[in-house]
């Protein structure tokens, strides 16, 4: 049980740290800027649960997807280690990842169709994004039941938590403030760069089980 508790408390900081909620919560913002407060709500419960349908597929269908495609668990947290360290070290220089966020041609673009925003780019790639992925394909595919289900619950929990961030965004920016959001991103890009440096550990540890 202690375990499982540490797995669970490991996987939610994990997938915090990447879709940090506090640095998304202002391109939410920009993205929706003159839409009225049921749009807003609207939109917001669209993007999280795509976002929660896609991460649920990829927990759920890790271990066949690998199978079908012939990938090992350690190539696919090597190749995991380089998408968390680049999000990683652009959030540590206190940036957006751009993994992770919408260029200026798809925001432009999304605004002419209020509920598009959701699927792209809120739900793609800014919460469900590459490194949201391999996040939660490395916590799911190498567990048995109760990993998959802790994995897919924290994901869930952080859902409606960034939903929450969304439709009180303005509110919520206004209290803590730019300079307060860039400290909390480069704290998050820190421990993406902690969980990277884990992930490589486990992948260079399984692939040398493998060539024994």
């Amino acid at each position: 049980m202690k375990k499982l508790i540490v797995h669970a408390a490991a996987v939610f900081m994990g997938f915090f740290a990447i879709m940090n909620p506090f640095a998304n919560t202002p391109i939410f913002l920009g993205l929706t800027d003159g839409f009225d407060r049921q749009a807003i709500k609207a939109v917001a419960l669209r993007a999280v649960s795509l976002a929660f349908l896609f991460i649920l597929i990829f927990c759920l269908a890790g271990k066949l997807i690998f199978h079908l495609f012939g990938i090992s668990l350690a190539a696919f947290r090597i190749t995991g280690v380089i998408l968390v360290f680049l999000i990683g070290n652009q959030m540590l220089q206190g940036q957006q990842s751009s993994m992770h966020s919408p260029s200026d041609k798809e925001s432009e673009s999304s605004k002419k169709d209020t509920l598009s925003i959701a699927v792209s780019p809120l739900a793609i790639p800014i919460m469900a994004g590459a490194g949201t992925i391999a996040t939660a394909m490395n916590y799911s595919a190498h567990g048995g039941l109760a990993k998959v289900s802790i994995t897919i619950a924290a994901f869930a929990v952080l859902c409606i938590i960034t939903y929450a961030f969304f439709v009180s965004g303005q509110k919520l920016v206004e209290y803590i403030g730019e300079g307060a959001i860039q400290v909390i991103t480069r704290m998050m890009g820190l421990i993406l760069a902690v969980i990277g440096i884990q992930m490589l550990i486990e992948g260079i540890y399984g692939a040398v089980r493998m060539f024994r």
